[in-house]
């Protein structure tokens, strides 16, 4: 357990300047600091998008846009935006700076840079830029990773959890979207199957005749509806999926914000979707999901409630010698097909059961 500053902890400052999985991920440690300083300010240095995430998390008061800092590759460099940053940073005190970018070897200088009474985060090796650190596990969970920081500060997670609130009008306009009375093969009846074809690197995207191909497939074995989800730039890659399709798929792309996509990933059956932020909002929504990996680590990235998320390992399943960025490209269907099938079955027999538990606790009130 590391000692903190004497006197009352106010202001505490969380570096993570990432998108949107990475922020998912450390929810659980953002949770546990709200728990341990209910009366401090949190605030997050982020990049500038992450206001959309800020305004819905009760743990996190306010971002503070990143301003860059040489070796990270987030936002460019400018050392006159740095020092203002960092000046003004210094003018009011900070109590606990939080490290939560990586391994410290650059970022530790960054937060070492606020000025703060503690600060704590992870090192390669040794450090004496914090005031404390644990050595970085380049394999370790991302969401363990940091609530075991958090924990030295005595802020422990109530569970692993992730967070991404959604409204009740998110609900109802989700609701909407995924049931256009005009569109008779999305209204049916059926389980509610989308597949997210994007992803930020080209290397972490299976190919979208694959989608195609499985959404045809799942069309046919469990009377699926398809829903095509994405942001504005996955648009071509939803269209090439969709122009594949043998069935009608509805084409969300580039019409939700985050709440809205959250609520939308709320409201299906199941997400097959790359390794990316959609499959951790599927985490936190509850959603089932099939994540496929290439280049990036399961052990790593893949959601830990096993019972509801299925990783595909696709650099296991090609052949020995594949180089990790070509994995995913050669990833068959079938073992893709096989878990969600396995995933749709699964949700069918846990709605089988819930029914009939519902018959009986009827019957037995109406006897």
């Amino acid at each position: 357990m590391m000692a903190l500053p004497e006197g009352a902890v106010r202001r505490i400052a969380v570096f993570r300047a990432l998108f949107l999985g990475d922020l998912l991920c450390a929810t659980p440690a953002f949770r546990a600091l709200r728990q341990r300083f209910p009366e401090a300010e949190i605030a997050l240095i982020g990049l500038p998008w992450a206001q959309e995430l800020v305004g819905r998390l009760p743990t996190i008061d306010r971002l503070l846009p990143f301003p860059g800092y040489p070796g990270l590759a987030e936002v460019p460099a400018d050392e006159s935006r740095t020092a203002t940053f960092l000046r003004e940073a210094r003018a009011t005190p900070i109590d606990l700076a939080l490290q939560m970018h990586g391994d410290g070897n650059v970022s530790n200088g960054f937060v070492a840079a606020l000025g703060a009474r503690v600060s704590l985060g992870y090192r390669r090796g040794p450090d004496a830029r914090l005031t404390g650190s644990l050595p970085w596990d380049p394999v370790e969970h991302e969401t363990t990773r940091w609530t075991r920081l958090v924990a030295q500060i005595g802020a422990r997670p109530d569970s692993a959890r992730l967070d991404l609130p959604v409204s009740a009008a998110e609900r109802e306009r989700a609701g909407a979207l995924l049931a256009p009375p005009e569109d008779r093969e999305i209204a049916r009846p059926g389980p509610l199957v989308g597949l997210h074809p994007g992803a930020k690197d080209a290397a972490r995207r299976w190919p979208p005749d694959r989608f195609a191909a499985l959404g045809d497939r799942l069309a046919a074995r469990h009377g699926a509806r398809i829903v095509l989800t994405g942001g504005e730039g996955d648009r071509a890659l939803t269209a090439a999926v969709r122009a594949a399709m043998r069935v009608p798929a509805l084409d969300l792309a580039g019409r939700t914000d985050l709440g809205l996509f959250a609520a939308v990933v709320g409201g299906l059956d199941l997400l097959v979707t790359n390794d990316t932020g959609a499959s951790h909002v599927a985490a936190a929504a509850g959603t089932r999901s099939v994540v496929l990996f290439g280049p990036s680590r399961p052990r790593q990235w893949a959601p830990l409630d096993g019972r509801k998320h299925t990783a595909i390992d696709a650099l296991a399943l090609v052949a020995p010698g594949t180089a990790p960025a070509d994995a995913l490209r050669l990833l068959p269907l079938d073992p893709v097909l096989a878990a969600a099938d396995v995933a749709l079955e699964s949700r069918q027999s846990a709605v089988g059961s819930r029914q009939r538990v519902g018959q009986r606790a009827s019957g037995s009130l109406n006897w």
